[in-house]
């Protein structure tokens, strides 16, 4: 794959990996959409979509929102024209049967995942950053009790995901413990050696532009 073309990438990781942040980085890097699965909700809800009606009403009646709404609302944004040529997913697919509709979705359109971004971070790293986060916005509802059950969380549904992707053999495992920088050339080696190379990165000090 050339400079110049996207990429169709999906970046995992427990919450305190840095996921979000290394997202914002290399979808800017390739030129493609950050597809959140938050972000989709939102705007949903804020636009006043039917799609958002839905979601608001799961939310208010504090329940999860169910896969096959979550999928439908990741198609409706994969089908816009700025993930025409790519995209970075963050937070989806965030179990099997998700992994199964992206596939549903994807592979009519001739289209695949290049390749899966796994940061790799140890639990007691993850629960000191969310901790520290929590303390430095104020924030009373992270306990160290309610962050392992988000983690164990994770642990549970994500692991069979990357099983999957391990056999087709597109996943990434990035050490994400370091700086900001570290961490992202790293992702970019590894995304390297596949032959997706961004032109926007900057080589050796963790730069998009």
């Amino acid at each position: 794959m050339t400079a110049s073309a996207s990429a169709r990438l999906l970046i995992v990781g427990p919450q305190g990996s840095g996921k979000g942040t290394q997202g914002v980085l290399v979808a800017r890097a390739f030129g493609v959409p950050q597809v959140a699965t938050g972000d989709i909700f939102r705007e949903n809800v804020s636009n006043g979509t039917e799609l958002g009606k839905q979601v608001q009403a799961v939310i208010e009646a504090g329940d999860l929102v169910p896969d096959e709404l979550t999928s439908e609302l990741v198609r409706d944004r994969l089908g816009q024209p700025d993930a025409a040529h790519g995209f970075l997913l963050d937070g989806y697919p965030r179990n099997l049967g998700q992994v199964d509709d992206l596939d549903g979705f994807l592979e009519p359109r001739g289209e695949a995942l290049d390749a899966v971004i796994e940061l790799v971070v140890p639990r007691e790293e993850s629960i000191a950053r969310i901790t520290q986060r929590a303390a430095e916005q104020g924030r009373t509802d992270d306990t160290e009790e309610v962050i392992a059950n988000r983690l164990a969380i994770y642990e549970r549904e994500t692991a069979p995901i990357l099983e999957v992707y391990r056999e087709r053999g597109i996943v990434d495992e990035i050490d994400g413990v370091g700086t900001l920088e570290e961490v992202t050339d790293r992702i970019f080696a590894a995304l390297a050696k596949r032959g997706l190379t961004a032109a926007a990165h900057n080589g050796g000090n963790g730069a998009a532009a």
